[in-house]
């Protein structure tokens, strides 16, 4: 089970790059979902999968029962759920406003509302005027 959870991590995580280099806004953030979701998959992984027994310390017991669940990476999925689901609203708000903004949401035709930076002209030099001599 654990190689096939790896495949899907990888396609995921490849899907993920593939909307992030996108050249528009709303592909992006999908991205980011589909990239956050990687993320916890990983961290799902990295906690190994072993049997159905719950992570539960029984009354007289220190630890944890051999093939127990870990509890660790489950507390930091939800935790990196609540995040996330924070994140992606916050960014799909200044999407909206950016879409409301510029009515486009393609990133090139974004770039017309920044202000051009021209380079400094250089001033010209002027020699000073010839000294007329006193004859």
């Amino acid at each position: 089970m654990e190689p096939l959870l790896a495949i899907a991590f990888g396609v995921i995580l490849a899907a993920s790059a593939y909307l992030i280099l996108s050249r528009n806004v709303l592909r992006m953030v999908l991205g980011l979902i589909l990239l956050g979701n990687a993320a916890n998959l990983s961290i799902f992984l990295s906690g190994r999968l072993v049997g159905p027994t719950p992570p539960i310390v029984a009354a007289g017991i220190d630890a944890l029962v051999a093939g127990a669940a870990n509890p660790l990476p489950q507390a930091l999925i939800l935790t990196a759920i609540v995040i996330g689901f924070a994140f992606v609203s916050f960014v799909l708000v200044l999407v909206h406003r950016a879409y409301g903004a510029l009515g486009t949401l393609d990133t090139e035709a974004m770039r017309e509302a920044e202000p051009a930076h021209e380079p400094p002209q250089p001033t010209p030099v002027t020699s000073p005027a010839p000294r007329k001599e006193a004859a």
